[in-house]
Parts: structure tokens; C-alpha cells; sequence
């Protein structure tokens, strides 16, 4: 019987930004005049395509900022196994930024207004209406974009399905994968912080 790279799965659409936008939503962040917590944890989830629900729900004991390691425990992932992600400079300078707002706490993205809870489920997709992109851009669909422009770029597909967390079926190569594609996940996620900052509008 082949191997089975990775499990079957129902892909859902969800509004996702194309490259060729970047430039004009990254305009718009940088002039965003809601909560920096928001700000910052939609900045995260850009550079990282985790899950909304993972940056949500992140915890200060997760991270290792020297190792420029985020360790998502198994509990908090869909498929429950721990999901081991690279940061670059660029994450890890957010992280940093949020740090001083909510380093004393638990949770690395508390709710401004109920500190003790993480960011509720519809707070960055309402920041993302508030910034003009209602029904043309949701959180989830930063990892479509992430996905979209490493595949067209020529990164190894496995790297990239890595990265999302999508489940390898076979337990040997999960074992494997898990522990070799660290290393080249880490050079995959600095160049995309790398080709958002070049997305950046000059004007």
C-alpha cells in the first residue's frame, strides 16, 4: 500500500487576501487605531498561519524567544498533537512589542476589557470589517495565503502542510517529519516574514 502523505480532508473556502493585496492591507495595519492586543495577534497570525484559535489561545510558557520557538501544546491543536513553530525576527519582534502589554499575565493575547479570558472568536475578523475587508478577508485565510505564495514560489508542499498542522498519517514519517522539518520550516517562515515586509508600500 503507498504511503499517504497527508490525511484526506474537506477543504473549506474562506475569504483569503491575494499577494497582489498585501501592499494595501499592510497600509491599512499600520494605521489601524484598535487594540494593539488585536493588532498584534493579527501581525502573529500572518507571520506564523497557525489557527486564529492558537494565537488566540497562546500562553506565555509556550514560547521560547531566545530558541525563536513556539511549542502549541496538544490540547490546544485540532488534531491534538503538539505543533512545534518556527518565529522569525519579525514574529518574535511582535511577541516582544506584546510582552510589555501582557508579559505579567497567563495568556500572551488577553481580552483588553476581560483580562483572564484570551481574545474572543470574532475580534479579528471584526477588526478586518472595520479596516474595509468584510467579506473579502477572514483570519483563517492568511494560511490560505501563506500557502498559496510558498507552493507558487517552489517550497517543498510537505514543508508547507507542516507548517498548517495538517496531519501525516503514516505514525513513521510523522515521527520523522516532525523532527526534521523544524529546520526548514525555520527558513521557510523567515523568508514569508521576509516577502510580507517586501510587500510593505513604498508611498
Amino acid at each position: 500500500m503507498p504511503n499517504e502523505i497527508l490525511k484526506p480532508r474537506r477543504v473549506t473556502h474562506r475569504p483569503a487576501l491575494q499577494e497582489r493585496e498585501l501592499p494595501a492591507f499592510l497600509t491599512k495595519l499600520a494605521a489601524y487605531q484598535g487594540e494593539p492586543h488585536t493588532l498584534h495577534a493579527l501581525r502573529l497570525l500572518m507571520l506564523t498561519a497557525v489557527r486564529p484559535g492558537e494565537v488566540r489561545g497562546a500562553r506565555w510558557d509556550e514560547f521560547d524567544l531566545d530558541a525563536r520557538l513556539w511549542r502549541i501544546p496538544a490540547a490546544r491543536m485540532k488534531m491534538r498533537i503538539e505543533h512545534v513553530v518556527p518565529l522569525s525576527r519579525q514574529a518574535v519582534k511582535v511577541l516582544k512589542s506584546m510582552h510589555l502589554l501582557s508579559g505579567h499575565r497567563e495568556l500572551t493575547f488577553p481580552s483588553p476589557f476581560y483580562p483572564s479570558k484570551s481574545l474572543s472568536e470574532n475580534t479579528i475578523n471584526s477588526a478586518l470589517a472595520r479596516m474595509g475587508y468584510k467579506g473579502e478577508a477572514t483570519a483563517h485565510g492568511f494560511r490560505a495565503l501563506y500557502s498559496t505564495v510558498a507552493n507558487e514560489a517552489g517550497w517543498n508542499p510537505e514543508v508547507i502542510e507542516r507548517q498548517l498542522a495538517h496531519v501525516e498519517r503514516n505514525q513513521v514519517r510523522a515521527a520523522y517529519n516532525r523532527s526534521v522539518y523544524v529546520q526548514d520550516r525555520t527558513k521557510l517562515m523567515q523568508w514569508w516574514a521576509d516577502r510580507i515586509d517586501s510587500s510593505i508600500s513604498k508611498d
